[in-house]
């Protein structure tokens, strides 16, 4: 009834920033991007022996989690990962299995770690993505380098950004619900959490007894509980998968659930949304739902 179709729409080239701004960011729809970073050198260049080469033994912040789940419900707690500094070539060992380990790590951290952590790779990809940054107005709040484990995996949530996802090797595979699908999503609020390593190397989860607590999404869509949740029956979810040299535009407010094949390698691009009548709309649909619940 909103527009949304059953498959996420494919354009064959990038589009004008005019084009952009009025078919997709506009009326809030998704789409995946080809030919859009093929003149990336990344593309090319980042294997493992490269990233060896120019990153090496430069400590870099790595997610560690005994499940793969970081920053997601678990025992009743929102648990964060294990923050943990490691030299990235042995990070790289783990994901190619040259050492083994019970636990999985993933490079993840979500503060323009690219610019901030991996500033040797920049010059491989593109500090924006130009007409982006034209259709907005502006350039993006953080810049992410993504690379991990198949185990981890990225709970169902949404972000108050413009999403530029562009998968340089491998492929992520994208679970998505519109904004309009949030009557059927349930949040709930968790006391938030952190993973510790034991010292004989077992995890315990340590809460933060002092943050307030985390409103989350408690339920998994690729095995949902309908017993408890049984109106996520009603959300209609949108697959797709986005492959090496393709970008994925995930619209802001949309909630999306995340897994990749192992090893992948992404960057992608946060422009922070316009709160306009998008966003009005939203939080009008979040209040609702919220009264209708509590009679």
């Amino acid at each position: 009834e909103l527009g949304w179709t059953e498959s996420v729409p494919y354009l064959d080239r990038p589009p004008s920033p005019l084009e952009f701004y009025r078919e997709w960011v506009s009326p809030n729809k998704p789409c995946i991007i080809q030919n859009a970073i093929s003149h990336w050198p990344a593309l090319k260049k980042w294997t493992s022996a490269y990233l060896r080469e120019v990153v090496g033994p430069k400590v870099v912040s790595v997610a560690v989690t005994p499940n793969g789940y970081a920053d997601a419900v678990f025992q009743d707690r929102f648990v964060m990962p294990e923050e943990r500094q490691m030299p990235f070539m042995d990070f790289l060992d783990i994901v190619e299995k040259k050492v083994t380990s019970p636990n999985i790590f993933y490079v993840q951290k979500q503060c323009s770690n690219l610019t901030e952590e991996f500033p040797e790779l920049v010059c491989d990809v593109q500090p924006d993505i130009p007409w982006m940054s034209e259709a907005l107005g502006k350039k993006p709040d953080a810049v992410n380098f993504w690379l991990g484990e198949s185990a981890a995996v990225t709970s169902l949530h949404k972000d108050h950004y413009e999403n530029l996802y562009c998968v340089i090797s491998g492929e992520k595979h994208f679970l998505l619900h519109p904004p309009s699908d949030r009557p059927f999503i349930p949040y709930e609020l968790y006391q938030p959490a952190i993973y510790h390593v034991s010292e004989d190397g077992s995890f315990e989860i340590v809460d933060e007894k002092t943050a307030d607590k985390v409103p989350w999404i408690p339920v998994d869509p690729l095995n949902p509980d309908l017993e408890r949740y049984p109106e996520y029956a009603q959300a209609k979810s949108l697959k797709c998968t986005v492959k090496a040299g393709e970008m994925l535009y995930l619209p802001s407010l949309w909630f999306h659930h995340v897994q990749q094949s192992h090893g992948c390698i992404a960057v992608n691009y946060w422009y922070d949304m316009e709160y306009d009548l998008k966003y009005s709309y939203y939080q009008l649909l979040d209040c609702l739902t919220k009264a209708v619940k509590v009679l």
